[in-house]
């Protein structure tokens, strides 16, 4: 057990080196061990896919290790035919800061976007973070009451769970060491603005769909819980950034309508990040949804391509 736990912390130091190793970060009491077939949530070390491949794409039902030792998180696996190894894509979630809400959210599965990629070879992982829906848990990237958030935290405990599950995957023999890619939705994206200022080993491109946090505050469109500190921390992101960001809007978001995401975007770019920036035609009757939907996807899927350097509409043909 204790040799499982040095292990774990060599291993979280490699994920975010460059960073001091702290507990409230990156617990190093955690244990990861190999991952083991069943249905025990109570132990790290149970993770792993739980049951077979499903018509779709090869859907199968996963749970992986999180900060929180007695918590497996639930999520999907998508992947194209054959062996692999495949080129590894991890989807990260949007969120609320609404508890009942998050505890009533679906699984995400984000289909239309994982049937895009697997026709591009990759193999395609829709993790479910600590808090939300039957994953359960401990809600770590509350960003706390709107007049203090704390959206540097907020994003920092979303990086933490993306690139231990980004992680856990590479370890499995059909998914390449390189060549990794995190696509984040909303607070997903938030989190992979952060994770582009670590060394995370074979993350290659990181691409965001309005990412942000605080948005519809008071459930109002439009408006942003503390916006000028969500400015802010996106610029210290930037100051960061190792990673070149794609970042998306639909023309009517409005959780972080094209102007509002265009600013962060900027002070993002400022603090010395490097970002693409693109406004696309809006979608559906609420654009914020565009990661979710076939509509959404199709109309990113030239920008999708070229941040995922490949021809547009190349694919990977299937038996």
């Amino acid at each position: 057990m204790r040799t499982l736990r040095v292990l774990f912390a060599v291993a979280a130091l490699a994920i975010l080196s460059g960073e001091t190793l702290r507990p409230e970060i990156w617990p190093p009491e955690i244990v990861l061990g190999p991952p083991s077939p069943g249905n025990a949530a109570s132990s790290q070390s149970a993770w792993g896919p739980q049951g077979g491949e499903g018509a779709f794409d090869r859907e199968q039902p996963w749970l992986l290790p999180t900060p929180e030792a007695s918590k497996l998180a639930r999520a999907f696996l998508f992947r194209p035919p054959g062996d692999g190894p495949f080129r590894l894509a991890v989807i990260a979630h949007a969120s609320t800061e609404n508890a009942l809400r998050r505890a009533q959210m679906g699984e995400p599965e984000y289909r239309a976007l994982a049937a895009f990629l697997v026709a591009r070879g990759f193999a395609v992982l829709v993790p479910e973070r600590l808090g939300h829906g039957a994953t359960g848990g401990s809600y770590l990237e509350d960003q706390g009451g709107c007049a203090d958030a704390d959206y540097d935290n907020a994003g920092r405990q979303t990086a933490v769970q993306i690139a231990l599950a980004e992680w856990a995957m590479r370890t499995q023999a059909f998914i390449r060491k390189d060549g990794a890619v995190v696509i984040g939705h909303s607070a997903g994206g938030w989190g992979a603005l952060y994770l582009a200022g670590r060394r995370l080993d074979g993350l290659s491109t990181i691409i965001v769909f309005a990412a942000g946090r605080g948005g519809h505050a008071d459930d109002v469109p439009g408006k942003v819980c503390a916006a000028e500190k969500l400015v802010t921390t996106a610029e210290e992101f930037g100051g960061r950034a190792r990673i070149p960001v794609t970042w998306l809007v639909a023309d009517n978001d409005s959780y972080f309508p094209p102007n509002f995401s265009r600013e962060l975007a900027d002070a993002f770019r400022r603090g010395g990040g490097k970002v693409a920036f693109t406004v696309l035609p809006a979608t559906g009757s609420e654009g914020h949804a565009m990661a979710e939907t076939d509509d959404g996807v199709a109309i990113a899927s030239r920008e999708l391509d070229r941040a995922l350097k490949l021809p547009p509409q190349a694919t990977v043909r299937k038996p």
